[in-house]
């Protein structure tokens, strides 16, 4: 016993010296599974929208937001986020420890070199009163900020809303909403902003404005940043797309893009995506030369989650007559009124320095060409997790429309 004792503890002490990663616990990797199904379970619900352009979700905050529902709800109104996080199995105190771990692990931006900034925030109406252990539970699990709003004077309101979400993103998100309907409930808002930091930078002096075809006859002048580098690539000549994986710093996460061959509404790949196809199509990858073209802009997009959520399963928190989160007050006087979930990503040609042997190399010839200039689907995968940290897709970057095409 005492041997196996000093055996383990060596290892442990080797383990530290190289820096080994301490493993996620078994309910954070469930949840880490069980938060990327979600992730397109959402999307498609979001994806049946008319006049919805762009989308853009974190499937892992969706995630600790559903927590902080079952933080607040009693009885079935809690017990439906595990239900909609197939997690039914889960204990309550692993399903609020394991999505706490899974939120700190990927939003640790210096292991990570990336910029995530996460701020989420609970308004109740004037009339509510925050009971103690929920504020100590919510600000320990998933670091919710809590505060009373009067919806009274609605624009005044808003506009806190919105000075909140600048603020907390430094100015990179300028509005959540800009307008409230439901205003007697509890509203959950979530506000970020990510940067991906390459593996590998473009080059600044690489950017152009090119044309980005929203459709064959709507077209906007966007700038485009190029570099040929190698990565993991696949060509689906079935169903006519390209899909690319691009590390991030670290490579600890990557950007995977899936973009069909030609401009055309993304209504047929998105039928396509499931998690399971998107493991296939990542096992059949290659490392390879790839002339690689993105969109070099930013997006802001903002959601309200509330009506999805309601669909994907979570009924009674959502339903005035129905929904009982006395956790979050001690009476049974709220009801899930709201749930913004707002993004701005910065798509940049900041990253690490490339790797100039290869160039002049074969490893570089006859490169497959990646020109994004239609929309696309993007996804950034958590390499450590396997959770998705954010999937969306571009069809409508910000730019100067363009003469349309006759």
């Amino acid at each position: 016993m005492w041997v196996a004792n000093v055996v383990a503890l060596c290892l442990l002490v080797v383990a530290m010296a190289y820096g080994e990663e301490a493993k996620l616990s078994s309910h954070a990797t469930t949840l880490a599974d069980n938060s990327a199904s979600l992730a397109f379970n959402l999307y498609h619900n979001m994806a049946k929208e008319k006049d919805l352009d762009n989308i853009l979700i974190s499937p892992v905050v969706v995630a600790s937001s559903l927590g902080l529902v079952a933080l607040g709800g009693k009885a079935s109104t809690a017990s439906q986020v595990k239900t909609v996080l197939s997690a039914d199995k889960v204990k309550d105190d692993q399903l609020h420890a394991g999505l706490s771990e899974l939120l700190t692990e990927v939003s640790n931006s210096t292991a990570r070199n990336v910029t995530w900034k996460i701020s989420g925030r609970l308004y109740g109406p004037s009339s509510v009163n925050f009971a103690d252990d929920f504020v100590k539970s919510s600000k320990k699990h998933y670091n919710y900020e809590h505060s009373k709003i009067n919806f009274r004077d609605k624009r005044s309101a808003v506009k806190s809303i919105n000075e909140w979400a600048a603020k907390s993103t430094d100015g990179k998100l300028p509005e959540v909403t800009k307008d409230v309907d439901k205003t007697d409930g509890a509203m959950i808002v979530n506000a970020m902003f990510f940067k991906p930091h390459w593996d590998e930078k473009f080059h600044h002096k690489m950017v152009d404005d090119r044309v980005f075809l929203v459709s064959r006859s709507f077209t906007i002048s966007i700038p485009m940043m190029h570099r040929t580098g190698l990565y993991k690539f696949h060509e689906d000549t079935d169903n006519k797309l390209f899909v690319l994986s691009m590390p991030l710093a670290h490579k600890k996460s990557s950007m995977i893009l899936i973009m069909p061959y030609h401009v055309e509404p993304l209504e047929r790949l998105e039928k396509l995506l499931t998690h399971k196809q998107l493991d296939a199509w990542l096992g059949k990858m290659e490392e390879r030369a790839v002339a690689v073209s993105l969109p070099k802009v930013s997006l802001e997009v903002s959601h309200d989650l509330q009506k999805h959520l309601g669909e994907l399963g979570l009924t009674e928190a959502v339903d005035k007559s129905k929904a009982d989160l006395s956790n979050i007050s001690g009476k049974k006087d709220l009801y899930l009124s709201n749930v913004f979930h707002a993004s701005a990503i910065e798509l940049d040609t900041e990253g690490n320095p490339f790797d100039t042997s290869i160039y002049g190399s074969e490893k570089l010839r006859n490169p497959k060409l990646f020109y994004a200039d239609h929309p696309f689907i993007f996804l950034v995968k958590d390499n450590k997790t396997n959770s998705i940290l954010y999937i969306g897709r571009l069809v409508r970057p910000k730019g100067d429309k363009m003469r349309d095409e006759l």
